[in-house]
């Protein structure tokens, strides 16, 4: 797994080449425009220690930070390792594992409909790695858990948004 980031858009300037995670890029270049994904999938934030936007890239080449909707600098990456195997997740309406709750095993395209949650507030990854979205239908910011308990999502960085959608990453990473 290897993305190789660049300081300037279309692959100029200064670059580092990353095989695992990093929570500050800043230590290697000034700015990060434009990367190229090799082999893997990695999720990639605005922020330093995995904070702020992420959006999730996998083998291709990004040419500008802009082209996949990014308003800032790539600060962060996270590598998203191979997973074979069941995909489990339990989801909570509310923080804390409260209220009504649903395991998915699948995609969902809109947890509200589906589940009649109001809300998905926590949640708990038991298998696989997935990414959850602010809107029905894989649409708006998204973000990135892997196995473990979250036990509010304003914990990690997502106070006030609703997560509508949920989808298995299970490309070849």
């Amino acid at each position: 797994m290897v993305i190789i980031f660049y300081e300037d858009r279309n692959f100029q300037g200064r670059s580092y080449e990353c095989m695992s995670d990093c929570s500050d890029m800043s230590s290697y270049l000034s700015r990060c425009n434009s990367c190229r994904v090799e082999n893997g999938c990695f999720m990639v934030y605005d922020r330093p220690n995995y904070m702020g936007n992420q959006y999730f890239l996998r083998r291709g080449e990004y040419s500008d930070y802009m082209s996949f909707g990014m308003s800032d600098s790539i600060r962060s990456c996270r590598l998203i390792p191979q997973h074979r195997g069941s995909y489990r997740m339990r989801i909570y309406e509310r923080e804390n594992f409260q209220g009504p709750n649903h395991e998915l095993m699948d995609d969902c395209d809109n947890i509200m409909d589906r589940y009649s949650l109001s809300d998905c507030q926590s949640c708990n990854v038991i298998d696989g790695h997935w990414l959850m979205y602010e809107q029905p239908h894989y649409r708006g910011r998204m973000v990135y858990l892997r196995p473990g308990e979250y036990r509010s999502m304003r914990d990690i960085g997502y106070s006030g948004m609703r997560l509508s959608s949920a989808r298995r990453i299970m490309d070849s990473c």
